[in-house]
């Protein structure tokens, strides 16, 4: 990684102040809940409304997609913003775009808090917690017993990466060495 400057922006409201730093070229760790964790994302159709949201964000505030997962109540991502987009940006523009087509395709009207306010965000800070991050990703729905083995939640970037060869046949098995080290707000 790169030396660079970083920026941050301090959000308030009536419950606390929330920094966000910024650090161009970086590629960051977002988790989002939804609202009171209810398990919309157990229909496949509303994944696909998010996967489509998520594609169509990325053509407006453009980023990379290293990882994901997405599961019954939350998803984990791990992208780099790309030029001068932060993922802020992205995750200000996806949340509130994902509610309006969420309500369209649920024929409702009036004002639905879909997500809890805020997202959980983390600069990954070297290859280690690159790799960490990236595997706390996979191991997702092994972690909240919704499979017994990474490869059989059909949800997540798991399978991108096993056929390439990233991971052996066997990982996941065992919880990766390093992983009950990540602190995730929501989790």
């Amino acid at each position: 990684m790169k030396p660079c400057h970083a920026a941050s922006v301090t959000y308030e409201d009536d419950r606390m102040n929330i920094r966000r730093f910024y650090i161009p070229d970086s590629i960051v760790f977002i988790t989002q809940v939804v609202n009171g964790r209810q398990p919309v994302f157990s229909n496949d159709r509303f994944v696909n409304l998010l996967r489509d949201n998520l594609h169509e964000t990325k053509k407006h505030h453009p980023f990379q997609m290293r990882a994901y997962v997405f599961l019954p109540d939350h998803f984990h991502l791990l992208i780099r913003p790309v030029g001068s987009t932060t993922f802020s940006q992205i995750m200000h523009s996806f949340k509130p775009n994902f509610t309006k087509a969420y309500k369209r395709v649920k024929k409702m009207e009036g004002s639905l808090q879909f997500w809890q306010k805020r997202f959980w965000d983390h600069v990954i800070r070297d290859e280690d917690d690159f790799k960490q991050h990236f595997d706390y990703i996979h191991y997702n729905p092994v972690k909240h017993r919704l499979v017994f083995r990474p490869e059989d939640w059909p949800h997540s970037s798991y399978h991108y990466w096993q056929t390439r060869g990233y991971y052996p046949a066997e990982w996941g098995a065992l919880e990766p060495a390093g992983l009950e080290d990540i602190k995730v707000a929501g989790e």
